[in-house]
């Protein structure tokens, strides 16, 4: 008699849910993106009215993925969901793209973004010369790596303390400018920023920073909280995120000027530097480097589910496909996701600049699957109406519409905005589908 493989089980509270949605939301995005929108907004109200958009269409979005979720639980997420509703092919090729593209090379990137921080700090060049940022990126890879094969609850208790410190620098940022108001000071720079108004431009990077809440998804079938958890865990998390949000953007404007936002490299650091000086710069850019090493486990958490439900319907003999008991993971599909980031690495420090376009060839893969995952709940509702859903979104169909209708937007700008990086997700996602197709082909013969 043979032993049923593992699979995963509920053991996991919303905490460990709400650890996940920010960890995957609130990293280097809040800290980059910000003076991309004050490019494309003049008015201080355009910027707030932006990020609150941003923060409520995530809100719809949640209620979908949360009767999603309840109805349909599954370590893939959003793959398990695209999978039922049109078929295994969409599904596998979701988890292509994340598997290739969106997490392994957001992975890459932070881990560069990292490495190139610490290597400003701690003068590595005699020993590794011009590799110094590789090499510790890489070794952030593997570190983070080590640690998740602790077990679930030692990655998820990680994610915790990550969080707490990425939302303490954001508010530092809140305090700082508060300081300065109550000093009497005004903005550094009060003009405007933009001489005109593009809020597609605007919105691409405002969802960018808003962008990994649906992640969340991938812990269905292990939080306690069967019915409601990934509801529970999607909306406080969102709500964290777009509060904080909310207040960056606010210290941003107070101190630095709706202008001196926009041409910011750094703005975090160059608040904190304004109203303390130098050593309140190097332990705000301290902070931005904790918020890359939160993204980057809260993938390495996420990432490896969505592989290994893929290569569990495959066939569950590949090793991707084994769910591993005693740690609470998916170990062979964590320890993938974990060697194609570094090869990634491998390539940027062969190519010294071939990430750049990485953010811009992310943001149409990503939302144009987030437009599929909002199509497959109204599509599941007439394939499968007899399934149990413990939740159900309110206003249905309007908010999917709306969900839907928002999506689409974000991947119509994305395309406009980002052509080359565009270019180049779309053939990385083709190449995906070739193979994918030559699979099924051969699949099909036998």
């Amino acid at each position: 008699m043979t032993t049923p493989p593992a699979t995963p089980h509920r053991h996991l509270d919303v905490r460990h849910g709400v650890a996940l949605c920010v960890g995957m939301v609130v990293g280097a995005g809040i800290f980059k993106t910000a003076p991309m929108v004050a490019q494309a907004l003049p008015e201080a109200w355009q910027l707030a009215l932006a990020w609150v958009l941003g923060g409520v269409l995530s809100f719809v979005g949640a209620l979908c993925f949360a009767e999603l979720a309840a109805a349909f639980p599954d370590a893939g997420g959003d793959y398990h969901f695209l999978r039922r509703a049109f078929g295994d092919r969409v599904g596998f090729l979701f988890a292509w793209s994340r598997f290739a593209v969106i997490h392994t090379g957001s992975m890459a990137l932070l881990g560069f973004v990292f490495g190139d921080y610490l290597a400003t700090v701690v003068d590595l060049s005699p020993w590794l010369g011009t590799h110094a940022s590789s090499v510790l990126a890489a070794g952030l890879i593997v570190g983070l790596t080590a640690l998740q094969l602790l077990g679930v609850r030692v990655g998820l208790g990680t994610q915790l303390g990550l969080t707490v410190l990425v939302l303490g620098a954001l508010l530092c940022l809140g305090g700082s400018a508060a300081v300065r108001l109550a000093a009497g000071r005004l903005a550094v720079d009060a003009a405007a920023a933009a001489t005109q108004t593009d809020w597609g431009q605007a919105m691409v990077f405002v969802f960018l920073a808003y962008g990994g809440w649906s992640d969340a998804a991938t812990l269905s079938a292990e939080l306690r909280d069967a019915q409601r958890g990934v509801l529970r865990a999607l909306l406080w998390g969102l709500a964290l995120v777009m509060g904080f949000y909310l207040l960056a953007n606010w210290a941003y404007v107070q101190v630095l000027g709706l202008a001196g936002l926009a041409r910011s490299e750094a703005p975090a650091s160059e608040l904190m530097r304004v109203v303390f000086g130098n050593e309140a710069e190097l332990a705000m850019v301290a902070g931005v480097s904790f918020a890359a090493l939160s993204v980057m486990n809260a993938i390495l958490i996420a990432g490896p589910r969505t592989t290994y439900a893929a290569a569990r319907d495959v066939a569950q003999a590949w090793h991707l496909g084994r769910w591993d008991p005693v740690r609470g993971t998916p170990t062979a599909a964590l320890l993938a996701t974990s060697s194609v980031a570094l090869l990634l690495v491998g390539l940027g420090d062969l190519t010294r600049g071939g990430f750049s376009t990485m953010v811009d060839y992310l943001s149409p893969v990503y939302w144009g699957f987030l437009l599929l995952s909002g199509v497959a709940l109204m599509v599941l509702r007439r394939k499968e109406p007899q399934a149990e859903r413990p939740f159900k979104v309110p206003l249905y169909p309007w908010l999917p519409l709306l969900f839907c209708a928002c999506s689409a937007y974000v991947l119509w700008a994305s395309l406009v905005y980002v052509k080359t990086g565009a270019l180049v997700g779309l053939g990385v996602l083709a190449l995906g589908a070739g193979v994918l197709s030559a699979f099924w082909r051969a699949s099909s013969t036998r």
